[in-house]
């Protein structure tokens, strides 16, 4: 019985084998990635659907993060982006900040989300007067310059430096300008569940004195009611703090400010309320359109004004709306129907 498959198989392999060698091969081609990356426009996300809060309100429309799509390039992908103007093809070094990897860029990232949805819970339960306690402030390492004369790593979360334990950002940016330039200092750092010791050496850069590293805070909020968020390890970034902290600020209050509409917006969000720029307005503002929302939320300044630039020249239908903060969008919504 052995014999026979094996015969069988033997038979299939003679009798094919040139096509089983262009099937290898295109595959592999095929499949290969290249040192690129493709944007292309994407979708839409409603915030609503990864936030979960007890008892919070519902609403007739929804608010929708905008996102980029990113894809690796592979044959089949660059010839699209070739044929299709809506599709960029970046090098992956033009992705990245100097002295940076790609670990490092989705570590970040993943950071920048943590920040963002901690910001736009405080910002958000706070504009609708709602109960909550920040329990505590991690600081982290979130990019490092290629000057730094240091050996912190992207992802450390600092526990005290030169003896004095970290509780905030602000406390550690006080604690930096306390000490000396050219002075080497001891840094406890928290890093995949490990304590580690690093050293920086403190740099002075116009009148402030740095060691080298890119900061970002991340708050963890006690809140009433009880919000919990649901994000996949592949959505990260800060871009969708503006949305995630009007989505939490309409589950509290009485009034649903999406008047039943389809709401999109991007930007990052601060602990002041105050709306940051973002990358990929094109991509995302089609991304919009295509979904037929009818409102587009953008930061103020330069990407309101590509916004306009691109609803001009391809005769988008959706108002774009500019935001410097949420108290903007907020006004906005709130005279809708008026």
């Amino acid at each position: 019985m052995i014999t026979k498959v094996y015969d069988k198989v033997k038979r299939f392999f003679q009798e094919n084998w040139k096509f089983l060698v262009v099937f290898v091969v295109l595959g592999v081609l095929f499949t290969y990635e290249f040192p690129y990356y493709i944007d292309a426009p994407g979708g839409l996300m409603n915030v609503s659907d990864k936030i979960e809060m007890v008892g919070g309100n519902d609403s007739e429309g929804s608010f929708n993060l905008a996102y980029v799509s990113e894809l690796r390039a592979t044959i089949p992908t660059l010839l699209v982006a070739f044929f299709n103007p809506s599709w960029d093809v970046l090098k992956e070094e033009d992705m990245l900040y100097d002295n940076e990897t790609i670990r490092d860029l989705t570590l970040r990232d993943q950071l920048l989300l943590k920040e963002a949805l901690g910001n736009a819970t405080i910002v958000g339960f706070d504009k609708a007067g709602a109960s909550f306690e920040v329990v505590s402030e991690k600081v982290y390492v979130s990019y490092k310059t290629e000057d730094a004369i240091t050996d912190l790593k992207v992802g450390d979360q600092f526990l005290s430096v030169a003896g004095e334990d970290i509780l905030n950002k602000d406390g550690l940016s006080d604690l930096i300008q306390s000490l000396s330039v050219g002075e080497e200092v001891s840094i406890k750092v928290l890093n995949r569940g490990k304590e580690h010791v690093r050293t920086a050496t403190i740099q002075e850069v116009g009148d402030r004195k740095l060691i080298g590293v890119v900061l970002t805070q991340v708050s963890d909020v006690k809140t009433d009611p009880l919000v919990e968020f649901h994000f996949s390890k592949n959505e990260s970034g800060p871009s969708g703090g503006l949305m995630t902290a009007l989505s939490i600020y309409n589950m509290l209050v009485k009034e649903d400010l999406t008047s039943g509409k389809k709401i999109v917006g991007t930007g990052t969000i601060e602990l002041d309320g105050s709306v940051g720029s973002i990358g990929g307005v094109k991509y995302k503002l089609k991304g919009a359109v295509r979904k037929k929302a009818q409102i587009f939320f953008v930061p103020a300044g330069e990407n309101y004004e590509e916004a306009l630039k691109l609803v001009d020249k391809y005769h988008y239908d959706i108002q774009v709306v500019s935001v410097a903060h949420i108290d903007d969008a907020i006004l906005y919504l709130k005279n809708l129907d008026d």
